[in-house]
């Protein structure tokens, strides 16, 4: 059972954070990623997919050089690396799990996020 996708829009995932939909076998990745038995036993790393990214890292960075442009109310983001559809390898620990429609999902920092595996011509 799917969460239907446009329920899934009115998410709003925020600051440095990325919502995940968990993977059900945790040994082997669609991508063909082994996780070993004592890293899956211990539920130390986990995989999932990417479902909605935050804005990223907020920043002030206005110059006091230039003063003369106003303040700007306006918050300017750092973006984050993960993108929708990407496989994330994260540290389960740092993750907060909730239920949305008798599915769940993950809140994972970006800070936990160890590995993306991106599949839209990912050339090493």
């Amino acid at each position: 059972m799917h969460v239907n996708i446009k329920n899934l829009q009115k998410f709003i995932v925020v600051g440095d954070r990325v919502l995940i939909r968990p993977q059900e076998d945790a040994n082997k990745t669609n991508s063909g990623l082994y996780l070993p038995l004592g890293v899956s036993e211990k539920e130390k790393i986990q995989s999932g997919y990417v479902i909605k990214v935050g804005p990223g890292y907020a920043t002030s960075a206005q110059n006091e050089d230039e003063i003369w442009k106003g303040k700007d109310d306006q918050v300017k983001y750092i973006p984050l690396q993960a993108k929708d559809g990407d496989l994330a390898i994260f540290l389960r620990k740092e993750a907060f799990e909730i239920e949305f429609e008798r599915e769940k999902f993950l809140i994972v920092p970006n800070s936990a996020i160890l590995l993306l595996i991106r599949n839209d011509d990912f050339t090493i």
